[in-house]
């Protein structure tokens, strides 16, 4: 079993900037993909950004650009760096972890951006 816990949203102005955290725990061993999710009420669950285990990166066209996703293998840990936020942005942001063909999720954080 994989636990994940996320950190860092707020409440920012537009233009600003935010960064948020996933630590993973326990059965860690052989994930081979993090990724960030978001869902904005009414909307569906969309894929922010992606990352293997090798360090290859994906992201949505909507944040290209914006956003940059890291991560480090040694601390089991997950980052999304967000720039130049707009009020689309708004959503809960999901982490989550694939290891083999299980799927695991964090509970969310809330991320709000002004006009």
């Amino acid at each position: 079993q994989v636990q994940l816990v996320e950190s860092g949203g707020g409440l920012v102005q537009a233009g600003g900037s935010l960064r948020l955290s996933c630590a993973a725990s326990g059965s860690i061993f052989r994930i081979n993909a993090m990724g960030w999710y978001r869902q904005a009420p009414g909307k569906q669950r969309e894929l922010v950004a992606r990352i293997t285990r090798g360090g290859n990166t994906n992201v949505a066209d909507s944040v290209k650009g914006r956003f940059t996703i890291s991560r480090d293998n040694a601390k089991n840990m997950v980052y999304l760096q967000m720039n130049s936020l707009k009020p689309e942005d708004t959503a809960v942001y999901y982490c989550s972890a694939l290891q083999g063909w299980d799927n695991y999720w964090g509970q969310g954080t809330q991320v709000t951006v002004s006009s």
